[in-house]
């Protein structure tokens, strides 16, 4: 309800049957308990397990987020298999896999198969049965070994340039120019080509 001018104020009606629209959750204290409650059992259950899944550091998006790195939402097929992971293997050790998403560049698919390998190196999995361990568990002193339960931190973004002066070079740079030039190439680069092949048609039927 706004109020602009000198006009007459509203005559509002605020003895309307309010008690019976009103909804109240005095329960809230008790199932911030109750979860909490649940989340120590499931935590109790997972055992060793880490808290959270693997998942990749991907680019955010948009020219104003992308020296942003933040968690994707899994793994593709070329970072698992350049990195000797099978995608079922994945999903049984914690890795999150996502068929859909595609490498768009060589930087960021490396950066997600040093994640990988980093945490395959820290990983230890343990035998269902403790005196027939199957392919791929851990052996000897690997279950005894120290266990923490946090995921791998995510790599740092973009590093900024520390302030220095402008050297000579980049201040004869046209950078306006320069683009226009590329663009511009670009663009005519298929007429140039074909103009090329019909001149140097033209000239072999001259010579014939």
């Amino acid at each position: 309800m706004g109020f602009a001018h000198n006009n007459v104020l509203h005559d509002n009606h605020f003895r309307k049957d309010w008690q019976r629209r009103v909804r109240t959750w005095f329960d809230q204290p008790g199932r911030k308990l109750r979860r909490r409650r649940a989340r120590q059992t499931k935590a109790a259950t997972l055992g060793v397990r880490p808290l959270k899944p693997l998942r990749p550091a991907v680019r955010a998006q948009t020219v104003r987020y992308n020296t942003k790195i933040r968690e994707g939402r899994g793994f593709t097929l070329a970072e698992l298999k350049e990195a000797g992971i099978g995608k079922k293997e994945a999903r049984g050790v914690g890795i999150v896999v996502d068929h859909r998403r595609r490498n768009l560049s060589e930087e960021g698919k490396k950066l997600n198969v040093d994640r990988l390998t980093a945490y395959k190196a820290k990983l230890i999995v343990f035998p269902r049965k403790a005196g027939k361990p199957k392919q791929g568990d851990s052996t000897g002193d690997d279950l005894t070994s120290a266990t923490t339960r946090s995921s791998l931190p995510l790599p740092a973004g973009t590093v900024h340039e520390a302030p220095r002066k402008i050297t000579a070079e980049e201040r004869d740079f046209e950078a306006y120019h320069t683009l226009r030039e590329s663009r511009a190439e670009a663009r005519y680069e298929g007429k140039r080509k074909l103009r090329a092949a019909k001149k140097a048609e033209e000239e072999a039927n001259k010579k014939k």
